[in-house]
């Protein structure tokens, strides 16, 4: 399924009719959205320079975030309206920021929006364990995702190919300036373990594959403190239905969709209010 497809039912409205305005940002946030990542990853080494650890450390917390769930997820989707070759690279150099490969995860997830909750959707394995199996996937979840990526994103392959090789090498080279000053490999370090989080965060948390149908199977959340801890970026349903809106307006679309929701039963998950 192309990303700029919108996968709803029929008993929702399409994108259009809830309004063009949602599939469209301002050339602020645009610019925003690219240049958090990398204001997170100089932060980090500012404030490790100055031993300021606990900062540092807050910086990289962001900086998972940022790539991942924000940013990178709308360069999947080529949401932040970017010319294509733009959005390549810098998908590319994003995710290496965070050590990963940007176009092995434009592959799956593009697969998980096409497939989901079909068994060969890779990227929702996680979906079908126990929470503890889904924390249990985190530590090969990156190299498994890489993998299948090689075999099934021919047209991807050489990026692909040339991340994995990158982020080996950075990884590598922050090791072997670890005589020299941690810095660098407490970022690599903290970078690839944060990623292991994120199974049970994008994949567990949001989806329940055994739903008996489009509307049931990915869950929509609600409320102050799911709003809070997620900056916004908990809506999960309304994202697979309409994968064409960047994060940005996720909220309006939130609103928007919700008297719909009300009329076709879906009952949206409050953490406490």
């Amino acid at each position: 399924m192309n990303h700029s497809q919108e996968k709803s039912p029929i008993s929702l409205p399409p994108l259009r009719e809830l309004g063009a305005d949602l599939a469209r940002i301002t050339r602020r946030q645009q610019m925003s959205a690219v240049a958090l990542p990398f204001l997170c990853c100089g932060a980090y080494f500012a404030f490790a320079a100055c031993g300021w650890w606990a900062p540092a450390v807050g910086a990289l917390v962001a900086l998972s975030f940022f790539t991942y769930a924000s940013t990178s997820h709308d360069l999947v989707h080529a949401s932040l309206a970017l010319p294509r070759r733009a959005n390549d690279v810098l998908l590319c150099v994003i995710e290496l920021l965070a050590l990963r490969s940007g176009h092995a995860y434009r592959a799956a997830h593009l697969h998980h929006h096409a497939r989901y909750p079909h068994a060969d959707d890779v990227e929702s394995s996680a979906a079908r364990k126990s929470w503890l199996g889904a924390l249990a996937e985190g530590p090969v979840f990156q190299v498994r995702i890489w993998i299948w990526a090689m075999r099934h994103a021919p047209r991807d392959r050489a990026w692909v190919l040339g991340e994995g090789v990158a982020s080996v090498v950075l990884a590598s080279a922050a090791a072997a300036l670890a005589p020299l000053t941690p810095v660098f490999l407490v970022y690599a370090a903290l970078m690839i373990v944060g990623s292991w989080a994120i199974p049970f965060a994008t994949s567990y948390v949001p989806h329940n594959p055994d739903g008996g149908g489009v509307l049931s199977q990915t869950r929509a959340f609600r409320g102050v403190i799911a709003s809070c801890v997620a900056l916004e970026h908990l809506y999960h349903l309304e994202h697979h239905l309409y994968p064409s809106v960047p994060h940005q307006n996720w909220p309006r679309l939130a609103r928007r969709l919700d008297p719909h929701f009300a009329k076709v039963g879906v009952k949206p998950v409050r953490l406490w209010f």
